[in-house]
């Protein structure tokens, strides 16, 4: 019975990330990621100018900023497109759980995104050309980014779930990301308890807690924490929860 599961989810798993090649959605988003990556890290990162051979605050710190605009972009189309296509219904009745299609799909999703982060390893070896950086900050922020890709991919999975329109989900997933990006900005929390009184101050600590960006940062940084990677595996399995329960709604 394991086997025959597992051959269900590879089954949609190939489904779906060959339909990425079969789109210029994938050549698409990864295309603009590395632009945007690359453009960010040199230009507004000023990384030449630096005499600090690290990638932390010339490209990691932008990866959030990026994730929230092209994870939906490229999550959206999950459950939404079976529904433009009138396929949703045929998926549904085949010998298959949902948690078979969810995984299915969102690990094609995540592949997806793994390809974009590796086509970035020539700024590695510039800044590894250009001086003696430590590996540590490097790996972690690797690390971070592509969880931190990952989340994004999940809340727009969920937020696919619910909506039969690509434009709709899209909308709706950014909103989300950049909600669970903002509320733990250094910049805006340390602004909140500057503002409230200090009885708050625990709240809204616990709130920033929640953000993406507040694991997000200790990572890029090269502090690997258990904590930080087991909170972003915690908001992913969340979100396909949710996912699971919005086509289960459906189904029935």
């Amino acid at each position: 019975m394991k086997n025959r599961d597992l051959a269900n989810t590879m089954a949609i798993f190939k489904r779906e990330f060959l339909s990425y090649f079969n789109s210029p959605v994938l050549y698409v988003i990864v295309v603009i990621f590395l632009l945007a990556a690359m453009g960010f890290a040199f230009f507004f990162g000023r990384f030449l100018d630096s005499d600090n051979a690290s990638l932390t605050q010339a490209f990691f710190f932008w990866h959030p900023w990026i994730y929230i605009v092209l994870a939906p972009a490229v999550g959206m189309r999950m459950w939404s497109e079976e529904h433009r296509l009138g396929t949703f219904e045929l998926l549904m009745t085949m010998p298959l759980s949902p948690w078979q299609a969810i995984i299915g799909k969102f690990v094609a999703s995540a592949l997806v995104w793994a390809i974009g982060l590796a086509l970035t390893f020539s700024i590695v070896i510039t800044v590894c050309w250009l001086g003696d950086p430590d590996p540590g900050p490097i790996m972690t922020g690797y690390a971070a980014s592509y969880l931190y890709a990952l989340g994004c991919l999940a809340v727009t999975s969920a937020a696919s779930a619910y909506t039969r329109s690509q434009v709709v989900c899209f909308i709706v997933s950014v909103a989300l990301c950049i909600l669970l990006t903002l509320i733990g900005y250094p910049g805006i929390v340390d602004t909140v308890v500057r503002t409230l009184p200090g009885s708050l101050e625990s709240v809204v600590r616990f709130v920033s807690y929640l953000s993406f960006m507040d694991h997000f940062y200790e990572m890029s940084k090269g502090i690997l924490v258990i904590r930080d990677v087991l909170y972003f595996v915690s908001v992913i399995v969340i979100a396909l929860v949710v996912t699971n329960m919005g086509l289960r709604s459906k189904r029935a």
